[in-house]
């Protein structure tokens, strides 16, 4: 958790906040673990049959 909060450019106590059970994390926040963590967000749209 200390090198993902260094990489982010948080602290570690709004990491464990946002990253708990009951956090709400933003999204800029949740972009920037998955950045930290070497991996990538994929985002697709699903067909919609009406």
């Amino acid at each position: 958790m200390t090198q993902v909060a260094k990489e982010t450019g948080l602290s570690r106590e709004s990491l464990y906040r946002a990253l708990s059970a009951d956090g709400n994390p933003s999204f800029a926040t949740v972009l920037k673990v998955t950045k930290a963590l070497g991996l990538r967000l994929h985002a697709c749209a699903a067909a919609v049959e009406g």
